[in-house]
């Protein structure tokens, strides 16, 4: 590991050397993540906003067109595994370039087939290759936890996410200007093909690689063996797989259960991600404040009742009361993304000290635990966004409207919720006492305050 764009000796937790210039650094990373993560979450989405485009003289029933966005869904949320530990191999800069570049393939694949006459079967192979730009995240989230001081890890990596999640109502906007102008859908294509390639050399100019992110495939190990990685999992699924999977899905519930035109569903489908993108970095602050779990606890609730109005909006077909809770389903969805991935760091160095480590010996645990865990919690909840748009699928096979599927998501959001009691909030009444003296010996051991 050589060359100018890696750096040998990494400490944020020391304070001296973070002011000296380690938070600058990190900032300066953090920037160029986000553009290549933004950049990648665009691609990844762009289906969502293509089958918009399509209409009937392209063949695609509503059943197809959601079969469509589930497969890039899900193909977004298995290349998160891979990705995450390629910043160990190839250094996370290095990654972030060719990452970067890769989305180069289904931006251009999409600009070749995109027209009447094309068979279906060609649109969803190429829907797949649109899955990579799922991976940015994951490896962006890595890299970026291994800059971070645990007192900051919650506003960075929400920041992080969030800047990237903009990528979602950012080409969505993009496609209302072209579908407003009487554009197609290669124009759309031909805009972002250069901001690729913009984002891929930036990266290379001006990212750093961290030497001591090393690869360890023991990390993979010890973190798929632990509980916690697969319960944060499945809040994850309620979080993010919320977020993406109804990115996925709006415009074509507001077409078909709405009768919206594609303008008509393009003027709305923005709002939602937009705000839920926003308010990602404010559900780490709160969680670095208030602790992850409790934020996560009560945005579940919060979800549900959501969800609840959603059920009550589509029985009454009210256009203006299901887009109001359909945009606050998603600025929840957005809180409850920056709440659970500060919990991870935090769970992991808890364990960490309950083992008896200190100091940095501690950090050193929880970070390589965290780093490790966070591709395959990102994985996982991605997973959630392919069950909402094939829960909508069936709904509306079964059904003719999406009202079944939104009483799937509200029975979903209970069980989460029980969860995150159960697993990191409840204190046995036979444990209280025990473990308050174990607080005021290290309050940190608390889960409570991940």
């Amino acid at each position: 590991m050589s060359g100018k764009r890696w750096i040998r000796d990494w400490d944020p937790e020391d304070e001296r050397f973070w002011a000296e210039g380690g938070e600058r650094i990190a900032r300066r990373n953090l920037l160029f993540s986000v553009l290549s993560e933004h950049i990648g979450f665009s691609v990844w989405t762009l289906w969502s906003v293509l089958v918009l485009f399509m209409g009937p003289e392209y063949g695609l029933t509503p059943a197809d067109k959601f079969l469509l966005t589930s497969l890039v869904t899900l193909v977004g949320a298995v290349v998160r595994v891979p990705y995450t530990f390629a910043v160990a191999v190839f250094g996370g800069r290095n990654w972030t370039v060719v990452s970067a570049g890769l989305l180069l393939v289904p931006t251009v694949a999409a600009f070749a087939v995109m027209h009447p006459g094309t068979s279906f079967s060609t649109f969803l192979l190429v829907g797949l290759l649109a899955g990579i730009g799922g991976g940015n995240f994951a490896s962006s989230m890595t890299n970026i936890n291994a800059f971070f001081p645990m007192r900051k890890k919650g506003w960075a990596l929400g920041l992080n996410a969030g800047g990237g999640n903009i990528g979602v109502p950012v080409i969505q906007l993009i496609a209302l200007a072209i579908i407003g102008a009487s554009g197609g859908p290669r124009l759309l294509l031909g805009i972002y093909i250069p901001l690729i390639v913009v984002a891929a050399v930036l990266a290379a100019l001006f990212m750093d690689n961290l030497a001591s992110v090393k690869n360890d495939t023991g990390a993979a190990v010890d973190a798929a063996k632990d509980a916690h990685t697969w319960i944060m999992s499945f809040l994850y699924i309620g979080t993010f797989g919320s977020f993406i999977g109804y990115s996925f899905a709006f415009g074509q519930v507001l077409t078909n259960q709405f009768g919206r035109t594609p303008l008509q569903a393009a003027y709305l489908t923005f709002v939602g991600p937009l705000l839920g993108s926003l308010i990602r970095p404010v559900g780490g602050r709160l969680a670095d404040r208030f602790g992850g779990a409790r934020i996560t606890l009560w945005n579940f609730v919060a979800m549900a009742a959501a969800t609840a109005v959603l059920v009550v909006a589509g029985m009454q077909k009210s256009l203006a009361l299901f887009v109001a809770a359909f945009v606050v389903l998603f600025v929840l969805s957005g809180l409850g993304n920056g709440s659970t991935y500060k919990m991870i760091p935090g769970i992991f160095h808890t364990k960490a000290l309950a083992k008896g480590l200190q100091g940095e010996e501690a950090v050193a645990y929880g970070r390589r635990l965290s780093g490790a865990s966070m591709g395959l919690i990102g994985a996982v909840g991605a997973l959630g966004g392919v069950g909402i748009n094939l829960a909508f699928r069936q709904s509306y096979l079964s059904y003719g409207s999406g009202t079944g599927a939104f009483v799937a998501f509200l029975a979903f959001y209970a069980v989460a919720f029980a969860v995150t009691w159960l697993v990191y909030l409840r204190r046995p009444a036979g444990q209280v006492a025990a473990t308050a003296t174990v607080s005021e010996a290290n309050p940190q051991l608390s889960y409570a305050e991940v």
